[in-house]
């Protein structure tokens, strides 16, 4: 048996909560530095903890420096306030280095996996009657992890109760999965796979509201788990305003219910699925800013016990929390993200023999617009600009002074297209939004180059900025190449510099690939490390098509960053290609058009039949998943030149009514995904100004004659 130390009479209840003590203490001199420069992931997990029934504790750093909420702070007695925002070994003493308290938070710190440790006996004082008792407690502990992936504390969550010990671990872990949750889709594939594990249910949907209505995404034991695939956006859909639903009841009403045996769903059921369910617990899902309602049923007769709906109930607020955490997100992340994609451009120029392909990544917060950018337009004489450039800062400044800096680009370009000529202009421009702003911290660099379709070659220039990586397809069976572009270094803009240009030469098979220092640059590596892989993740390609490269270099480098990245890619075609697009309605209908129209335009071309009909299983398969994700048209794009077909897949990214006719017409969502990994030879996603597509490669197989 362990007694915390110094426990005595609790303090009264009219004491100031934990929320206002951290809300209003100065954390400027803690391991945890001041309140705004917080992790986000350290933020949301100490918000889950404060709004939590359950008494949790947060220990952030290797000096497990202590936030918890009030009813952890019922636990520690005359402890608190004092020990609110201190290193746990400072307020437990000897106690928090015995194995069995402290011991376990350290074991967890170092080695990364949460633990479930079995019940122990404390000595706590209760403030009904303000005296020290024994009190058994089960503690489950899970990593938090901040949002570069490194372990930046220990979440613990203690229960009173011997009858959820096999749950505690799964909600400690679903608070540290929520915390990590930026929008409503991931909470809703974690708040679903939480249910389903957790409590071995056979049906679970999870509701929020939605302009006036409800949509919701569901998931049924052996049927349809595709609906919420982590590899996808959840399916949801339209949740009609029938008070007969107990999940539109429990939404508007804010009431909890649970059935044990009888037939909750017959009146709303959708279909043979929700027929079948017999016991339901229906939890509502409420906050200022969000309404919803969380269901987990059974298709056997279930005996709802009080500290299981006490568990529902934690769980449920934890969600809904978390729910309306990532509802702010989304509205701050949508907004920053629309005004970093509107200034790039929505389509890149066509030209006969020069494929030309781009990729922009937002960095790990994802919540502020950042100043990376690239372009790339015809010239009055035919020949190609192309840039890519970086805006130091990660906010609405260096967004409108990326904005600011392309547009003049373009102007200059098109009236005198010289890469020192454009520099130079770029050069007093920066300089003048500088000495405007009094701000001369303005640091913009950019690689700026001229291609001639007529030979090939690129006139380039640098302010600053990392050189392109020019890949060499190799003639004569050699192996393919990459290199650096030897491009005389200058000074970034803004700084009165003068720049010389270098030159070179894409042959047939050879792309040209720019990038920005998000590429290559990780936090206590060096940056040759970071080039020198690039150069070899491109070396290694299968092939030269950029927008393969462009997929490509944007995960060259091992580990994350933080930063935004951009890449442009360029590539002198061997021979001229064909291509051809097809709209494809929102309906049932659609795949088997595309299906159709592809079979006809793929053997017009020649296509080989095996290349034929893994394409068209592929694209089916992407087609399918776009409609349900949008709900609205997608796009469908086939590229064929001698060495490779190239098809995409886009959405408009719009979160459209997909009805049940659709969902059920469409059922193969899950093994999309798999089946492309498994025949093409490449693919992946690009981010675009609206909406999302995905793309994928395959190879054309030589045939020889005799």
């Amino acid at each position: 048996m362990r007694a915390l130390p110094a426990q005595a009479a609790a303090a009264p209840p009219s004491r100031p909560s934990c929320a206002d003590l951290v809300g209003g203490r100065d954390w400027g001199g803690t391991e945890l530095g001041p309140r705004d420069h917080w992790d986000p992931a350290v933020s949301a997990t100490v918000e889950l903890v404060l709004s939590s029934p359950m008494p949790m504790v947060y220990a952030h750093g290797d000096g497990f420096l202590l936030i918890y909420n009030d009813a952890y702070a019922d636990l520690i007695g005359t402890l608190h306030p004092a020990a609110l925002g201190q290193p746990a070994g400072e307020v437990f003493g000897d106690l928090w280095e015995s194995r069995g308290f402290g011991g376990v938070v350290g074991e967890v710190y170092r080695s990364g996996r949460p633990r479930l440790e079995p019940e122990t006996q404390l000595t706590v004082v209760r403030h009904s009657h303000n005296r020290p008792e024994q009190a058994f407690f089960t503690r489950g502990h899970s990593v938090v992890r901040d949002l570069r992936g490194n372990v930046a504390g220990v979440l613990t969550i203690a229960a009173e109760t011997t009858q959820v010990t096999r749950r505690l671990q799964n909600l400690s872990d679903l608070t540290s999965r929520l915390a990590g949750a930026l929008t409503v889709d991931d909470v809703a594939r974690v708040v679903l796979g939480y249910a389903m594990s957790s409590f071995d249910v056979d049906h679970c949907a999870f509701a929020v509201d939605d302009g006036g209505a409800y949509r919701y995404v569901r998931r049924i034991r052996g049927e349809m788990l595709d609906e919420a695939d982590e590899r996808l956006p959840p399916v949801w859909k339209r949740l009609p305003n029938d008070p007969r639903a107990p999940i539109v009841a429990a939404a508007r009403t804010g009431q909890a219910t649970f059935e044990g045996d009888g037939e909750p769903l017959q009146a709303v059921a959708a279909d043979r699925h929700e027929r079948r369910i017999r016991a339901l617990a229906t939890l509502p899902l409420r906050t200022p800013l969000l309404s919803g309602a969380l269901t987990i049923g059974y298709r056997e007769a279930h005996r709802w016990l009080p500290a299981e709906r006490a568990l529902l109930d934690a769980a449920a607020q934890l969600v809904a929390q978390a729910a309306e955490r990532a509802r702010r997100f989304e509205a701050q992340h949508g907004t920053a993200q629309l005004l970093q994609r509107s200034m790039l451009p929505e389509h890149l120029p066509e030209l006969e023999t020069f494929r030309i392909a781009a990729r922009y990544d937002v960095g790990v917060d994802g919540n502020a617009a950042g100043g990376d950018f690239y372009d790339a337009f015809r010239l009055l004489d035919g020949r190609l600009a192309m840039v890519l450039g970086d805006v130091a800062g990660h906010d609405v400044r260096a967004a409108a002074v990326m904005g600011q800096v392309r547009a003049a680009l373009r102007a200059m370009a098109l009236t005198d297209p010289a890469p020192p000529s454009v520099l130079a202009g770029l050069d007093r421009l920066v300089g003048s939004l500088g000495a405007e702003s009094r701000n001369e911290e303005i640091f913009v660099t950019v690689v700026y180059g001229v291609l001639d379709p007529s030979d090939g070659t690129i006139t380039l220039a640098s302010a600053g900025h990392p050189p392109p990586v020019l890949r060499r397809a190799g003639q004569g069976g050699e192996a393919p190449t990459a290199e650096l572009v030897k491009v005389p270094p200058g000074a970034p803009l803004g700084l009165g510099g003068r720049w010389q240009t270098g030159q070179v030469r894409l042959e047939p098979g050879d792309t040209i690939l720019m990038f920005s220092d998000g590429v290559v640059e990780r936090r206590g590596h060096a940056l040759t490390e970071g080039l020198d892989a690039l150069v070899a993740a491109v070396a290694g390609a299968t092939g030269g098509d950029p927008r393969n490269l462009c997929s490509l270099a944007t995960s060259a480098v091992a580990g994350s960053t933080d930063d935004d990245v951009a890449v442009l890619a360029v590539e002198h075609a061997m021979a001229m290609s064909r291509s051809d697009t097809m709209q494809v309605p929102a309906e049932p209908t659609g795949p088997s058009r595309v299906r159709q129209w592809m079979t006809t335009r793929l053997r017009e071309w020649s296509v080989p039949e095996p290349v034929i009909g893994a394409a068209i299983l592929c694209t089916s398969e992407l087609t399918t998943n776009a409609l349900l994700h949008a709900g609205t048209p997608a796009r469908v794009h086939i590229d064929l030149n001698a060495e490779r077909l190239l098809v995409s897949v886009a959405d408009e990214g719009t979160r459209g009514t997909v009805i049940r006719a659709h969902a059920d017409t469409m059922s193969s969502r899950g093994r999309g995904l798999g089946l492309i990994e498994e025949l093409s030879d490449s693919w992946g996603t690009d981010p675009t100004v609206r909406g999302t597509t995905v793309w994928f490669e395959m190879l054309i197989p030589h045939t020889t004659t005799d």
